[in-house]
């Protein structure tokens, strides 16, 4: 490291941006006070003296005052321009004036994109359209200067080309309103706002059609615009290549070509992110490399010089970075690549430690946001990760070919680094992501690419000279997709991980780190890591910067045992291939000692050490308690959780028991009210809140299988969800209340339990499961005996289904809970007769006698919550005396899920008064059309003194149970929402 000071200067650089962006207020304070005083230290240990101490520290302050500095600008001005407070201007409708400034998505029935605010009108200025009396609050405003995500929403198709034909750089007159961003309603969930905030971006105008909205083309100089013409070419690859080839081809080459990733089909970019294939559909470090070889190939082919060469690719490599969308990935290869190509223009030594570090201060000094991105995480830890760590695990592939070895190496090495931050974010890591990446990347990046980006120029020139080598490109493809598809069908080999912290990604790669070098170190091979390492920093002779040692990451290869490993620099460089190797070296300095001359197993033989041993033994058991730790799923000792989960209009909820036990009662669903003659409307990946919310959920909160899933009833806003959940997360039952709606949507969902072979069970009254020693759930609806049903061969349609809907009590840890799903008023009362006359009671325990599901002995609870007060005696049996002592006891619950989402359809006052729930959750969608919860309802839950908690107004709701006592917390403070 002492060799490296622009290596110590970003790190410093670095922690000191971290610390600004997790600290905050005293807690930053106290954290830098403790920082500053253990620097010393550190500097002792690591032998730095002099100046270079105070460089450091400066660094460190230079990269906390220069993240605050950003942070405290990146506010809206908006509340202060227009004398308006963030509560009044949400909502707010205006017209405005500005200029696009990004391209623009067309995705079905929206059109997307960034707008530079320059002018807000009033509204009873001539350019309104309006003759309303001006706002007083509200004069014209110029030079506003702030960034807007506008969304158009198209209500015609033929608005569709209306939409394609803006671009960046036209100026904009728009009518609509400010929206501010949702934030995440669930623990862990995604936050758009502050998503956006990191864009510099802080509020949403959404625009109701294309007629909305009037364009002026730029004039003059202006047109003068690199990133409009950017955008236009980009636009006129991705139209050749959607030419070229049929769907899902074209979005595939789109993504891996251009970068153009939202084009790639959801379900094929699902299939590769499940094996941790997502990085080769990301433009990064090997498309760069590719580009720089094939560049350099054709300068040496055009027989130029080499400095002339190597200008030339310096200067074209940022259109490439341009071209492919300048994503934070192929921003750092393409500043890491420019670096190489000047050194070996200069003769210079290249260090790929030193070179990533001014990626890196460039990057951060730019946009100190990149730091939250994770692409910039994933691409700058598994680039320095594989030059530090595959020195060493190189030595493990000694004895297989050289380019195998390479190739493994490089394969464990960057599967090694990323999983780390894999299960940090997505929160999954496949086996099979080693096997897949061995044997998948390499075609990818050596065939498949090359092979795309040649068929896209020859198309250029003339379609049917194209058509062959797009032809094998698609031959391929298929063999890819099939491959991928297959290794996806293997079951038991994803596992999902809960969100780790970043300690414990600290602690991880200290560890392995540790555990490598000190194995290695003893086996005698310390000594030509480090030869190896100075051999990369020595300042180089121009006639050796030709020569480079090269790599294979199943990505591209180049060989360079081409030569023997004694054969000297020079007579390489001669080679008429010295050209595309020395482009390996350049766009690849991480991967340097993955084809070095001298073998991976040289080395003195010397035997490690007993200590060494012990040593490696001990830090080899951390790694592996470690591992073990993280991925259990993170739970209060002997405590039940039930959390209510936003999922907007409909009701999810997951139940954790004391001894871990996991049951989903609903998915949520997204209700789609497009007709059939609308399918223009039709998004590529259309917002659905199972795969997008409930199954997110699940992974962060480290579920690895599911004991239980309950679908009350089969609505869409009950069931839709559970269709991704069925498909990613292991599930052990399916219950429901044994009837089809006759929709295909639930017909679908059945038919996936039965090909994954998950057990039905019909839910009739009077069963109950009972899932551990102090879970049991008692079902009280539906009665099977009087459901109201079509006829129909299989399974009876029920076309009433909030009547038919399951109904339960929760016996947990001492405390009790009723989910009512969206049982109507009629249901409502019939169980109420029930109760009065003895019926419901009965049922249980015949049910009881049957022994038809596991049950135990009828508790004595239950039969006082089910029972009136004068049959109390008759259905306790040898319990009679008790339950009549106790008999004259109000019933009082400790939480009602009230049914329907507070419609005014359910939750009778007969109903409430009778369970006298201490707590009542609603479940409804922000702003819902429907009007829920309805004000007669929250009016009722009231007067029985219920505490009322909604996820309108709060978010996720937890409720934690231990013995008989219930701890509650929401995500969001009510007022917050403007209440």
């Amino acid at each position: 490291m002492k060799g490296r000071p622009l290596l110590l200067f970003t790190v410093c650089w670095l922690c000191g941006s971290v610390a600004g962006c997790a600290l905050s207020g005293w807690t930053l304070m106290w954290g830098l006070v403790g920082v500053l005083a253990c620097m010393p230290l550190l500097f002792h240990w690591m032998d730095i003296r002099g100046w270079t101490r105070l460089l450091l520290v400066a660094s460190l302050l230079g990269g906390l005052a220069h993240w605050e500095w950003n942070d405290l600008r990146n506010v809206s001005a908006l509340p202060e321009i227009t004398g308006r407070s963030h509560q009044e201007l949400d909502g707010y409708v205006v017209k405005l004036e500005g200029t696009i400034a990004s391209a623009v998505r067309v995705d079905g029935d929206r059109a997307d994109f960034e707008l530079l605010l320059s002018t807000i009108y009033p509204e009873s200025d001539p350019l309104s359209g309006t003759e309303e009396r001006a706002d007083p609050k509200q004069t014209q405003m110029h030079d506003v200067g702030e960034r807007l995500m506008v969304q158009v929403k198209l209500a015609e198709e033929e608005e569709q080309d209306i939409a394609m034909a803006w671009s960046r750089g036209d100026t904009m007159i728009l009518t609509g309103s400010f929206t501010s961003p949702g934030e995440a309603r669930n623990y862990g969930g995604f936050d758009y706002r502050n998503y956006l905030r990191t864009q510099e971006i802080h509020w949403l105008f959404k625009v109701k059609g294309a007629s909305s909205i009037t364009t002026m083309q730029p004039e003059g100089w202006s047109r003068i615009d690199i990133f409009r013409w950017n955008d236009r070419i980009r636009h006129q690859l991705g139209t050749a290549l959607e030419v070229l080839f049929p769907e899902p081809h074209a979005g595939y080459m789109k993504g891996l070509i251009i970068g153009m990733a939202k084009d790639i089909d959801p379900d094929t970019y699902g299939h590769f992110s499940q094996l941790g294939l997502t990085h080769i559909l990301a433009i990064s470090g090997t498309h760069v490399a590719v580009y720089v070889g094939s560049l350099l190939f054709l300068m040496s082919w055009l027989r130029l010089t080499r400095e002339t060469s190597l200008t030339i690719v310096l200067f074209l490599i940022p259109a490439y970075v341009m071209l492919s969308g300048g994503s934070p990935s192929v921003i750092r290869a393409g500043i890491m690549s420019m670096l190489g190509l000047y050194m070996a223009r200069r003769g210079l030594a290249r260090d790929g430690l030193q070179m990533i570090s001014a990626a890196a201060l460039l990057m951060m000094w730019w946009n100190p946001y990149f730091l939250l991105s994770v692409s910039f995480q994933l691409s700058f830890l598994v680039t320095a990760g594989l030059m530090i760590y595959m020195p060493f695990i190189n030595r493990l592939f000694r004895k297989l070919p050289k380019a195998l070895a390479a190739t493994a190496s490089v394969t464990v090495t960057a599967q090694l680094i990323s999983f780390p931050v894999t299960i940090l974010y997505f929160n999954q890591f496949s086996i099979l992501s080693f096997v897949a990446n061995f044997l998948f990347v390499s075609l990818i990046s050596a065939v498949v690419l090359p092979l795309g980006a040649v068929a896209l120029l020859l198309s250029m020139i003339w379609l049917p000279l194209a058509k062959p080598f797009a032809w094998l490109v698609i031959l391929l493809n298929k063999l890819t997709f099939t491959g991928i598809e297959w290794l996806n069908s293997l079951p038991g080999f994803v596992l999902i991980w809960a969100t780790p912290t970043w300690l414990w990604v600290g602690v991880y790669y200290g560890v392995l780190y540790a555990l490598l070098r000190i194995w290695f170190q003893g086996n005698g091979q310390e000594a030509q890591w480090s030869s190896h390492v100075d051999e990369e920093t020595k300042p180089l002779k121009r006639e050796d910067a030709a020569w480079a040692t090269s790599r294979m990451n199943g990505r591209l290869a180049f060989k360079s045992s081409l030569f023997p490993s004694n054969q000297n620099h020079i007579a390489q460089a001669k080679h008429k291939g010295s050209m595309t190797t020395l482009s390996a070296s350049i766009a690849w300095p991480e991967y340097t000692s993955a084809f070095r001359a001298r073998g991976a197993g040289d080395g003195s033989g010397k035997q490690r050490s007993v200590y060494q041993r012990w040593l490696c033994g001990l830090l080899a058991i951390t790694l592996i308690a470690g591992l073990w730790w993280a991925y259990q799923t993170p739970q209060p000792s002997r405590t039940g959780v039930v959390q209510f989960l936003d999922i907007g209009q409909g009701d999810s909820t997951l139940i954790t028991t004391p001894e871990g036990k996991h049951i989903l009662v609903d998915g949520g669903g997204t209700v789609s009210f497009g007709k059939p003659d609308q399918s223009w409307k039709t998004r590529r990946d259309p917002y659905e809140v199972g795969a997008k919310v409930v199954v997110p959920l699940l992974k962060k909160r480290g579920i690895h299988r599911l004991d239980a899933v309950i679908v009350t009833h089969a609505d869409q806003d009950h069931a839709g969800g559970l269709q991704a959940v069925l498909e990613q997360i292991p599930v052990e039952r399916f219950m429901f209340n044994g009837t089809t709606s006759g929709k295909s949507n639930f017909d679908k969902l059945l038919d996936t339990a039965i090909e994954r072979n998950i057990p039905l069970y019909a839910i009739r009254q009077g069963l109950s499961y009972v899932a551990d020693k102090e879970t049991t759930l008692h079902f009280i609806n539906p009665d099977l005996d009087v459901l109201h049903t079509g006829a129909r061969e299989g399974l009876p349609v029920s076309e009433h289904q909030n009547h038919d809907s399951v109904v339960f009590l929760l016996d947990m840890a001492g405390a009790s809970m009723l989910f009512t799903g969206d049982m109507d008023a009629a249901a409502e009362q019939n169980l109420l007769y029930m109760i009065q006359d003895g019926s419901l009671a009965t049922q249980f325990e015949r049910q009881n006698v049957k022994g038809e599901i596991v049950n135990n002995d009828v508790p004595l609870e239950l039969m006082k919550m089910i029972s009136s007060n004068k049959t109390m005696g008759k259905v306790t049996g040898d319990t009679e005396e008790t339950a009549a002592k106790e008999g004259d006891e109000s019933i009082s619950i400790d939480v009602l899920k009230v049914a329907h989402h507070g419609s005014k359809t359910s939750s009778t006052e007969a109903w409430l008064q009778y369970w006298n729930a201490k707590t009542a959750v609603v479940s409804a969608g922000v702003n819902n059309t429907y009007g829920h919860p309805n004000a007669g309802v929250l009016e009722r839950l009231e007067d029985t003194g219920s505490d009322i908690y909604r996820t309108d107004l709060m978010g996720e709701i937890q409720m934690r149970v231990k013995d008989g006592e219930i701890k509650i917390r929401h995500k969001l403070e009510p007022e917050n929402l403007g209440e």
